[in-house]
């Protein structure tokens, strides 16, 4: 007990670090995903054979391969297989690339709940729309967008909180989270070998930041019982 005490601001300031990146991660994986899975859900519903067919075969292949795959093909296809290593071999070049990746997997499976929400507005309510003159666009903000937000709060917040336990996936190209962060100490540093006590107390990060996005996303489950 005395020897973890001794090393525990050493790992905590390690840790630290890791969750930092852990979190920017996260916040610019659902800044990328939020708009992006809306379009792709627009595309998977589009009345285009063209378009709406390779989008939903593109949201296929994304959901159906592991995500660790993704981000390996990410990081490693431009330099194998182009020539052209584009993300460079360091921290900057790995967090790009794992926010590319990221991105793109969250963004499929949000454009299946956005569509999900979408379809779920009953029709009536654009035909009465239509009736009274509005425009497509104008019912979509105007009458669907929150109601469609209602209904995909509690699937988008599974999605959510999911999000925060699999940026530990990241690593896998190097890239260098808290769960890397906890892991280096049993492989040596900073003085410290052989410590797994590090690794585990990476779940209190994990258990912490999903109390919080779980309060959070309560809250606007609230604010939106008005739909009821």
């Amino acid at each position: 007990m005395e020897l973890i005490m001794k090393q525990m601001p050493i790992v905590l300031h390690s840790l630290n670090l890791g969750f930092i990146q852990t979190l920017k991660l996260f916040i610019l994986t659902l800044l990328g995903a939020f708009p992006l899975g809306l379009v792709i859900a627009f595309g998977s519903m589009s009345r285009v054979k063209l378009l709406r067919y390779p989008t939903r075969f593109i949201v296929w292949i994304i959901r159906g391969t592991p995500l660790m795959i993704q981000l390996l093909i990410v990081f490693y296809f431009p330099g194998l297989v182009l020539h052209n290593p584009i993300w460079g071999g360091g921290e900057l070049g790995r967090f790009t690339a794992s926010v590319v990746a990221f991105i793109i997997n969250y963004a499929c499976y949000f454009s299946e709940i956005y569509r999900g929400g979408i379809q779920s507005v009953p029709i009536g309510q654009e035909e009465a729309g239509l009736v009274l003159g509005m425009t497509k666009s104008q019912i979509f903000f105007r009458v669907k967008l929150l109601q469609m937000i209602k209904r995909i709060v509690p699937p988008m917040s599974n999605e959510v909180i999911t999000l925060v336990k699999d940026t530990s996936l990241a690593r896998i190209i190097g890239f260098q989270e808290i769960i890397w962060a906890g892991q280096k100490f049993m492989k040596g540093d900073q003085g410290i070998s052989g410590a797994i006590w590090p690794l585990f107390f990476t779940a209190l990060y994990y258990l912490i930041f999903n109390g919080v996005i779980s309060m959070l996303l309560g809250k606007l489950e609230k604010k939106l019982d008005f739909f009821r």
